[in-house]
């Protein structure tokens, strides 16, 4: 007697139309998210020098490692024909694992640095501001770029999405570090808690090394694979057991 497990994947793969409409919100979502990463530069390094705020300027530069990453995802998709943009996925996803790497390198770097050899960062009501509106913008953004990705069968497309949602993780990291700082003075709490974003950051950066943010619409893990492995819904899987 066989007994059919389904583990509630995509039921097939997108037509031609939908993949052509996927296709294009990814374009999208990416010319969104660098457009607001490249003003979120420039707002957070120029307020974070005028502060003196370690962790506004690294905000900044993480923004910048944003840019590279969707840079790498529009480049893929800049192709109009999807073999060529299947070619271009492994490419893209080392730029994205390295851009993780060094978000993580830095991150670490400037977190020890600020916890045991930092200066004082002043007031930053900009800095405030700006975390704040990441925290809400960026959420989205990695949402609609994942969703999408995902029903495309683009790795790239799922590991630039984490990457914006590693964003979400430090604009709420920054606004609370920059609260803690403005109200009580606790200049360790920024820094403590960027080591975890780092940590995440090299857990994000090895998956999109390896591949493993997404698999192909309707495409089954290997025997005996842990059923995990698809469970952010990004594949179909019908087993037979007997």
């Amino acid at each position: 007697m066989t007994t059919p497990i389904t583990l509630a994947r995509k039921p097939s793969d997108p037509s031609p139309e939908r993949r052509a409409h996927l296709t294009r919100l990814i374009r999208i979502f990416v010319a969104a998210t660098i457009t607001y990463n490249v003003v979120e530069a420039v707002v957070a390094i120029t307020a974070g020098t005028i502060a003196s705020s370690t962790a506004l300027i690294g905000f900044g530069l993480d923004s910048v490692i944003e840019v590279s990453s969707a840079a790498a995802l529009a480049w893929q998709f800049s192709a109009t024909d999807s073999a060529v943009r299947e070619a271009r996925e492994h490419r893209a996803l080392r730029i994205i694992a390295v851009s993780f790497f060094a978000l993580a390198a830095y991150v670490t770097v400037e977190s020890v640095r600020g916890l045991f050899f930092g200066s004082e960062a002043e007031h930053s009501s900009v800095g405030l501001i700006l975390a704040a509106v990441s925290l809400a913008v960026m959420p989205f953004l990695s949402w609609a770029q994942r969703r999408a990705g995902c029903e495309l069968g683009s790795a790239t497309a799922v590991a630039d999405s984490k990457q914006t949602l590693l964003c979400t993780y430090l604009s709420a990291v920054l606004l609370v570090g920059l609260a803690l700082n403005s109200l009580f003075g606790w200049t360790w709490a920024d820094p403590l808690a960027a080591l975890v974003i780092a940590g995440v950051a090299v857990k994000e950066g090895v998956e999109a090394w390896r591949g493993d943010n997404c698999c192909a619409p309707n495409a089954a893990p290997a025997a005996g694979a842990d059923a995990t492995a698809c469970e952010d819904g990004c594949c179909t899987h019908d087993e037979t057991k007997r």
